[in-house]
């Protein structure tokens, strides 16, 4: 985003929210949308506040709604879809990041650690991301079954790498052999 959307938190009211909406230009939207790899976005906009949680925690809720334009996985043809969401983040002046080789992801992640700044602008472009569909798919599009095979070797079908397959095809030719 070329302006800033950072919050500062000291500047911060504590006894009321911080209203913001962001809806960013053309050129903002070509920029996000070549940093999340799709081929057009062509609205968005976020709109929520930053409100005191306590004494020294933050609640940050908005409303996400964007059109974005991505390419079919089966037909690379352009697909539009609408996202609408609620987005809530709760800024915790205590959290604690675990440490150690191994460490086991929060089942909680609408949470973040405190800084100097809340941005809602990243927060926007984050719940974006996230709520982008992971295979895009034109109505009516279909993956076909593709066989592949040497010459003279018959080609295995996906019906062939089912686990019971061949043990319902012996249990056919008993029947006909009893």
């Amino acid at each position: 985003m070329s302006e800033s959307t950072a919050l500062r938190v000291a500047d911060l009211p504590q006894n009321s929210p911080t209203a913001f909406e962001i809806a960013p230009g053309k050129e903002e939207l070509a920029a996000i949308a070549a940093e999340l790899g799709l081929t057009a976005l062509r609205k968005l906009r976020f709109v929520g506040a930053v409100k005191a949680r306590g004494k020294r925690d933050w609640q940050l809720t908005g409303e996400l709604g964007a059109t974005v334009v991505q390419d079919c996985v089966v037909t690379l043809e352009p697909v539009s879809t609408r996202i609408d969401e609620k987005v809530s983040l709760t800024y915790l002046a205590n959290f604690e990041t675990p440490e150690g080789s191994e460490v086991e992801m929060p089942e909680d992640d609408s949470t973040e650690a405190l800084g100097t700044h809340i941005d809602p602008g990243e927060v926007m472009v984050e719940a974006l991301a996230l709520h982008l569909p992971a295979y895009p798919r034109k109505d009516g599009a279909e993956l076909g079954e593709a066989v592949y095979a040497e010459p003279g070797v018959a080609p295995m079908r996906d019906e062939d790498a089912r686990p019971f397959a061949g043990l319902a095809a012996l249990r056919g030719q008993l029947k006909d052999e009893d």
